[in-house]
């Protein structure tokens, strides 16, 4: 396992809460995960909401695989890592891990592509603008993106904890 910093007060809901804060503050929804545990693998603020910056909006609103979910994907990079290519254990591990999380935020809400989750439906051959949408108080009203951050958020930190208990 790559180097955790596991707090002895760890609290997931603290956690969950803390993602949708952070999507509410005006991260997009990957970077509302990540900074919700990137302390917990030794990741600056700054590091994490970069690396973790063009995966909005399906990445880079693109609308495909839920920037929460792909929040899930990185830390569980973190979480179990398979850094050496020639390790087949490790890969096939960490597909495991990301296919659970990835399975269980299907389940939950019917999919994990973004513009199925938003109920979109997006014009043949059109790509959406890459301007991020405003955060007013219709936005957060009428997306369900606070919901799926804390969702992920929730899913991600009960297989750090899980992996934390076991060792």
């Amino acid at each position: 396992m790559t180097n955790m910093n596991f707090p002895d007060d760890f609290d997931l809901e603290a956690r969950v809460k803390k993602a949708q804060d952070n999507f509410k503050a005006g991260f997009n929804c990957c970077q509302a995960v990540v900074l919700a545990y990137n302390d917990i693998f030794c990741l600056d603020d700054r590091t994490a909401a970069t690396m973790s910056s063009g995966f909005g909006g399906g990445m880079g609103r693109l609308r495909e695989v839920c920037g929460s979910v792909s929040g899930m994907v990185m830390l569980a990079g973190f979480l179990q890592p398979a850094a050496d290519p020639n390790i087949k254990t490790d890969r096939t591990a960490n597909y495991s891990l990301v296919q659970q999380c990835a399975l269980e935020f299907k389940k939950t809400n019917g999919s994990y592509i973004c513009k199925e989750l938003l109920g979109l439906t997006p014009m043949p051959g059109k790509t959406e603008s890459p301007e991020p949408s405003d955060r007013t108080a219709e936005y957060y009203r009428k997306r369900p993106c606070a919901e799926l951050v804390g969702i992920s958020a929730r899913i991600i930190g009960k297989k750090i904890l899980e992996k934390w208990q076991n060792q």
